[in-house]
Formats: structure tokens, C-alpha cells, sequence
């Protein structure tokens, strides 16, 4: 297990999962959010390219529809 920041709080996971999984692993579906990723906004296309590390910060803002 790793220790990370989610939205400014610490969370576990288990090492070796890609943005992508960890996400999954959170309970988020990652078609409906957006990721800044120590500090950079990632396009989706990298996401499961990108390996999650110890104390890398994740910051994810879901995706709300909706109108009148």
C-alpha cells in the first residue's frame, strides 16, 4: 500500500496502479471526472499511462449534467 492525497486528503492504495485504476479503485468513474495531477491537469488520453507514486497529489472534480 501507498499513501496519497485525494482532494486534499490522505488515502491509501495498493502500489502499482496507473491514474486510471486508482480512480476505479476510489469509486470514481473516470468518464465523468477531470484530474489535476500534482498540480498539472492531465489530458484523459494519459491517465493510463501515468503511474501513481508515494505522496503524489490528486486532485478530481466530477463532472455534474444537468439544465433546465
Amino acid at each position: 500500500m501507498i499513501s496519497v492525497r485525494v482532494n486534499g486528503e490522505p488515502a491509501q492504495c495498493p502500489a502499482g496502479l496507473n491514474l486510471v485504476q486508482l480512480l476505479e479503485h476510489l469509486g470514481y468513474k473516470p468518464q465523468l471526472v477531470v484530474v489535476e495531477f500534482n498540480g498539472e491537469i492531465l489530458p484523459r488520453s494519459s491517465w493510463a499511462d501515468q503511474p501513481v507514486r508515494e505522496a503524489d497529489g490528486i486532485e478530481v472534480v466530477t463532472i455534474v449534467g444537468g439544465g433546465s
